[in-house]
């Protein structure tokens, strides 16, 4: 069981990190430092935005579950 939650914990850790990245910048801060000011044809579609905003909280709560349910279990000694 701890096994296969530090996987799923490590997936959606990167998955996350990921999501993030491809998020678009608002600009003023690291992004447009990083070319993040370069318009993408993806990245203008308010659907696609919306959707990957959808996806990257998901993740990000799968990934807080999974996080306390492993805490509980090591604090247990399961």
């Amino acid at each position: 069981m701890i096994l296969g939650l530090s996987i799923v914990v490590m997936v959606c850790s990167v998955l996350l990190v990921l999501l993030v990245l491809l998020h678009k910048g608002k600009g003023g801060g690291l992004s447009d430092l990083f070319g993040g000011g370069v318009t993408s044809s993806l990245g203008g579609s308010s659907v696609v935005e919306r959707n990957l905003d959808r996806l990257t909280i998901a993740t990000g709560l799968l990934w807080i579950v999974c996080v306390v349910a492993l805490g509980l279990l090591i604090n247990r000694g399961a």
